[in-house]
């Protein structure tokens, strides 16, 4: 990694925690200036516009969730032990605190959902592979038989994502930790009304 690129990642590290306490549409060149003491023309050398920085911010995020959660589950054999780590791993993420607002790809969804442009694109193509991977995840583990041959991938994945949802809100609005152990006992659930046999 070249000096500039090792520069570019820390900044958007900074970028990425700043913004996942005043929103990736409350992020711009100003903000991240006054909260990591760089100079805006340096930011701006970087990144062009606010709009390129809120872009870069949402896929790193969206590395970061596939470096950290997706590729450790798919290394497990496929079937149950994939799907399972993925969705404790995604938990994990939330409980461990990584960003002191939570996920900002979550928030970001709700700020960006009826706003065009390039973050908004982004964002929807991450959510949609995520929902794509929980139903192959899904669909894998049926194929090997653990699930019911005629279960519901795309309505488990849908559910699934609910979970996660729910955790995040009970976390972060409600300051309640109780919801990533419901999402777990939900997971938990239906996995087991779902069950082969």
């Amino acid at each position: 990694m070249t000096k500039k690129a090792a520069t570019r990642e820390a900044i958007l590290q900074q970028a990425l925690a700043l913004a996942s306490q005043v929103g990736v549409s409350g992020l711009t060149i100003g903000s991240l200036a006054a909260a990591s003491g760089l100079s805006k023309s340096g930011l701006f050398a970087h990144f062009g516009s606010k709009e390129a920085l809120q872009l870069a911010v949402v896929l790193a995020a969206q590395q970061q969730f596939v470096a950290e959660t997706v590729q450790p589950a798919l290394a497990l054999p496929r079937g149950m032990a994939r799907l399972t780590a993925l969705f404790d791993g995604w938990l994990a993420r939330m409980e461990q605190g990584r960003y002191p607002g939570g996920c900002p790809l979550l928030a970001a969804a709700y700020e960006f959902d009826d706003q065009p442009g390039a973050v908004r694109e982004a964002l929807v193509a991450g959510q949609r592979w995520q929902r794509d991977t929980l139903q192959r995840l899904l669909q894998q583990a049926c194929d090997a038989g653990e699930l019911a041959a005629d279960c519901d991938v795309a309505l488990l994945a849908f559910m699934l994502f609910g979970l996660v949802q729910s955790a995040h809100h009970d976390l972060q609005l409600l300051d309640s930790a109780d919801g990533v152990a419901l999402a777990r006992r939900g997971f938990a659930r239906l996995m087991a009304t779902h069950q082969a046999g």
